[in-house]
């Protein structure tokens, strides 16, 4: 009785690991390379001092940082410096278009926690779903100050032309 019971299970043991063999082990593809997995650099951040705040603006990256396209971008972490050289993380914008056939090009943040007078700094990181990191984007620094008001178009007057002196 034990010993069918042995044969049994040595039968039950190869076919095991044939069946494993035949599968795999797991490993679907050769590793990737953390350049082929990191986003790519944003390198069109823009600041512009708005009334509640400084607003930032940049372009979706849309490749890894060694070619191909991206298609799991996560979020952005927006990170701001005051003038010492170290920048924190002020705020994440989510990236939910993933699965969407147009998907936003274009992002915002407005930092509301700023004073008029003051200089910062901004970097913007993109990460994938699967937290992989790009580098930090251009720096942008700002002097956080009043808004022009928009032009009245009652009180609105164009611009005359001055002549030139003569000779």
């Amino acid at each position: 009785m034990t010993r069918h019971f042995a044969i049994g299970a040595v039968v039950a043991l190869l076919a095991f690991v044939a069946a494993a063999a035949w599968v795999g082990c797991g490993v679907k593809s050769p590793p990737v390379r953390p350049q082929a997995a990191r986003p790519q650099r944003i390198l069109d951040l823009h600041a512009e001092s708005v009334e509640n705040g400084v607003r930032l603006n940049w372009g979706r990256p849309t490749t890894y940082e060694a070619g191909g396209k991206m298609r799991n971008l996560g979020f952005f972490a927006v990170m701001r410096s005051d003038g010492q050289g170290f920048f924190r993380n002020i705020g994440e914008v989510p990236v939910t278009d993933q699965q969407r056939f147009q998907q936003q090009q274009m992002f915002a943040f407005t930092d509301h926690n700023t004073t008029i007078g003051h200089s910062y700094t901004y970097q913007v990181i993109s990460y994938t779903q699967d937290n992989y990191r790009s580098a930090p984007s251009n720096p942008v620094e700002i002097e956080r100050t009043v808004p022009r008001p928009p032009p009245n178009p009652e009180t609105f007057v164009l611009p005359t032309p001055t002549p030139l002196p003569l000779p």
